[in-house]
């Protein structure tokens, strides 16, 4: 899949998006861009680069002392280059978000199961096109509409393939919430 078809992909996820809040469907709803890469690899660094949509899920906890935990959704549809060859990632998972009243921090993390459109990216072998990401990260508010994020997530295939390298990758985030 070309860049062209990854971009052509998102502009639909962010249309649906868009007339998702417009129609009030989806709360807490916001657009991302996220973009990284795996600067300590041994072999070949890897690059990703991902569009998503973040959207709130109903189910909110109150922890006291103006803690919140927040349950979200995450869709997301991207490029991943490494070993000079490249494809497309698609992830689908929930994530919680915990912030505090009128502080502009926020910790996240969270698992999503990941489509990608090639597992041979030269010597590495990801075992098949199923794999699994998980994060964690910390995101700063600096409007209350622009959030700029923080994140270290790895992906592999927890086991379920004979080959299992997985790929550690620092990413950046800089999001817009309606």
């Amino acid at each position: 899949m070309n860049m062209r078809c990854i971009l052509k992909l998102l502009g639909v996820v962010v249309l649906f998006a868009a007339f998702s809040v417009a129609a009030g469907e989806i709360k807490g709803l916001g657009v991302a861009v996220r973009g990284g890469t795996s600067l300590n690899d041994r072999t070949e660094t890897f690059r990703q680069v991902m569009g998503a949509v973040e959207y709130d899920l109903p189910w909110r906890w109150d922890l006291g002392r103006g803690f919140q935990l927040q349950s979200r959704g995450d869709l997301g549809a991207g490029w991943l280059k490494g070993e000079r060859q490249d494809g497309f990632v698609g992830t689908l998972g929930p994530s919680a978000l915990l912030t505090r009243d009128d502080f502009p921090l926020s910790f996240e993390t969270g698992s999503s199961p990941t489509y990608i459109s090639r597992h041979h990216f030269g010597n590495r072998d990801f075992g098949g096109p199923f794999q699994f990401t998980t994060h964690a990260g910390l995101n700063w508010d600096v409007t209350g509409h622009v959030r700029f994020g923080y994140r270290y997530q790895h992906m592999s295939n927890a086991g379920i393939y004979r080959r299992n390298p997985g790929v550690n990758i620092h990413m950046l985030s800089l999001s817009y919430r309606f």
